[in-house]
């Protein structure tokens, strides 16, 4: 099982953004569509009947995206890395997501890269496109861009959520040259794996008006309430702060959702009368507690 999943907000578009992506790149597909009710829709805004939640593949990775409306949008905080290993596809793919996007870095050859770009697509998801090779079956790596007051936290971050995941461990680190005149040391970029998922994450110098928010989060996959404790303590901790159905912010401004395979399992039950029960439990907790969604789900 992918301990951990990316998790996509859209304004309402969410399958269209999914039918694009899963066109686009190889090993992909629709895996799951769960739908609005008249409970969820009444409690979110939405309109019954509605995609609420879309699980897809991308190069055989996971991903969930959510219809949530217009309160968090996408940003270049959190963009997804994309190795190519070929001209061919990294084209083909540069020019499809770029189309009615914006170019952030042309496809070109640069320091870091014989063939790179950075593209926003049509749905304001970010993309870093690198023609080379990674010696991971994981093609698509969450990358962090660290800007502002935390640019000097790429490798604090890393290090941290190391101590948090098991089979966690640091794989390239690359620090900036003398001349930038930060702080010896200083990451410009770092790889890690955190419970064999690989990330990047890399700082950004200047001043940005962007920082992490909800429209990008990662589910922590939890097989019971002991793994749920422990990864809701771990990252509310020290600055971490609390939100609603699962939610959290670490201390770095990331968003995670702790959730127990257990409530996807009740909130697709083929008993709609049940799984709206669930539903409506779960929209009232912070942390996920398993026993009150069973309770909730026998009444």
């Amino acid at each position: 099982m992918q301990r951990i999943t990316p998790f996509l907000w859209f304004d309402n578009n969410a399958e269209e953004a999914v039918n694009f992506y899963t066109s686009l790149f190889d090993n992909s597909n629709i895996a799951a569509i769960t739908r609005y009710n008249e409970q969820s829709a009444s409690a979110s805004g939405q309109k019954s009947g509605a995609a609420m939640t879309i699980s897809f593949q991308l190069e055989g990775q996971n991903f969930t995206a959510l219809n949530g409306g217009p309160h968090f949008k996408l940003n270049q905080a959190i963009s997804f890395f994309v190795y190519c290993e070929s001209d061919e596809k990294i084209e083909k793919i540069f020019k499809k997501l770029s189309t009615d996007g914006e170019v952030i870095f042309p496809l070109d050859k640069y320091d870091w890269s014989k063939k790179y770009a950075w593209v926003v697509d049509k749905f304001g998801l970010s993309w870093q496109l690198d023609v080379d090779k990674i010696n991971n079956k994981q093609k698509i790596l969450p990358a962090f861009l660290f800007v502002n007051d935390k640019v000097l936290k790429v490798k604090e971050a890393a290090n941290y959520y190391s101590t948090v995941f098991p089979d966690s461990r640091i794989i390239m680190e690359w620090a900036y040259d003398k001349s930038a005149g930060l702080p010896k040391g200083t990451l410009l970029f770092i790889q890690f794996k955190l419970a064999d998922y690989l990330f990047n994450a890399m700082s950004g110098q200047g001043e940005h008006n962007f920082d992490f928010n909800e429209a990008v989060s990662f589910v922590v996959n939890c097989k019971n309430q002991n793994e749920v404790d422990y990864y809701w303590n771990k990252l509310t901790s020290d600055g971490g702060t609390e939100s609603r159905c699962g939610w959290l912010k670490d201390k770095f401004g990331v968003s995670w959702q702790i959730i127990p395979t257990r409530l996807i399992e009740l909130l697709t039950d083929p008993d709609p009368i049940k799984s709206q029960k669930v539903m409506m439990c779960m929209l009232q907790m912070k942390k996920i507690i398993i026993s009150d969604l069973e309770n909730a789900y026998k009444k």
